[in-house]
């Protein structure tokens, strides 16, 4: 099997508020030096038989439908090493 990774992030121009709860509590735990943190969602799909381009496709389509609201997110979608057995 493989996996497919999509990562989703809210765009550039949309306010995350998590992103920067995060970022203000990091100096608070001795954690300096970062300027911003963006936070996002990750899916990981283990996908039976082969990863061509109709099953890329066809998980584009699935993220874009499904797993991103692509009004303020945006998603990438890429293959990621085989899964381990037993992972």
């Amino acid at each position: 099997m493989a996996r497919v990774v999509v990562d989703v992030m809210l765009k550039p121009e949309i306010l995350d508020p998590q992103g920067q709860a995060v970022q203000r509590a990091l100096p608070r735990l001795g954690f300096e030096g970062i300027a911003d943190v963006r936070q996002g969602k990750r899916f990981e799909l283990e996908v039976e038989g082969p990863v061509d381009e109709a099953a890329l496709a066809r998980i584009h389509e699935m993220a874009e439908t499904f797993l991103a609201n692509t009004v303020i997110e945006d998603f990438t979608v890429r293959v990621d090493e085989p899964a381990e057995a037993g992972s």
